[in-house]
């Protein structure tokens, strides 16, 4: 017990460091009182919707902040596994949460609330003349993918596996937003990465649609964690997300509706 209540604060700071909107008060008295903070753990994808989602939850609960920690949605299961306090989890595909619900950390049946589909990403000058999925194969391009236990190295694999397109990645990363930098930045001539994440990057990549990424479409699932601390909160922000607002913000970030 001494061990797990350790790791759990560890990974607590951890998160404080990660992706808040804001800090103040924890616990679900605060809650109900009308302030409090909520703890929502996230898919690095999800970064720029939910923290739009964040801004309007707050500006409906005076008082209250919503924290986020945004990330490789097999990293964050891990950390709730470990006993990370959350009250939302929202991963980037069933797999991921089904591994938080094996293991009694969610509370009720986690719901799909959006999808989101891969693009190949390249620089704006594309210096490696990427047209489709096949070139990623090309040798001497530099290709960055996400890491295959997450969930956009997931879809890469089962994309690649449907095109017949063998790739050796030049680098494995840690979440989408980990290789969207890369292509960004020149480090990689081209990258698997979501939809969504080339319209955020505002100009910055360009996105290229394939169809083999019809194969790999991504359900977002998402559930109140089982210790919820402020667990009244986590049901708003739910029904938040599920609502109406919610589909808006999704959907004009580029995710579809599920």
């Amino acid at each position: 017990m001494i061990k797990r209540t350790a790791v759990a604060a560890a990974l607590l700071l951890a998160a404080a460091g990660c992706g808040d909107v804001e800090g103040g008060s924890s616990g679900a008295d605060a809650g109900k009182a009308g302030g409090g903070t909520l703890t929502v753990f996230a898919a690095a994808s999800l970064t720029e919707a939910f923290t739009a989602l964040g801004k309007r939850f707050e500006g409906a609960h005076p008082g209250v902040r919503v924290r986020f920690n945004f990330g490789g949605s097999s990293t964050l299961a891990q950390q709730i596994t470990q006993g990370a306090p959350a009250d939302v989890f929202a991963s980037a595909n069933p797999a991921t949460m089904k591994t938080v619900a094996d293991a009694g950390e969610a509370s009720g049946r986690p719901r799909v609330f959006t999808r989101n589909r891969l693009v190949i990403a390249v620089p704006k000058d594309d210096p490696g003349r990427v047209a489709k999925l096949g070139d990623l194969s090309r040798p001497g391009l530099k290709v960055a993918l996400c890491a295959v236990q997450v969930p956009c190295g997931s879809a890469a694999k089962t994309a690649l596996d449907a095109a017949g397109v063998r790739v050796e990645p030049a680098s494995r990363e840690r979440d989408v937003k980990a290789v969207l930098t890369k292509v960004g930045l020149g480090e990689a001539d081209a990258g698997l990465v979501y939809r969504t994440d080339v319209r955020a990057a505002d100009g910055r990549v360009r996105g290229i649609e394939f169809p083999e990424a019809a194969k790999a479409v991504n359900d977002y699932p998402i559930v109140q964690v089982a210790k919820a601390p402020n667990a009244a909160l986590a049901g708003d922000f739910i029904d938040l997300v599920l609502g109406s607002q919610g589909e808006a913000v999704l959907t004009g970030a580029g995710f579809e509706a599920p």
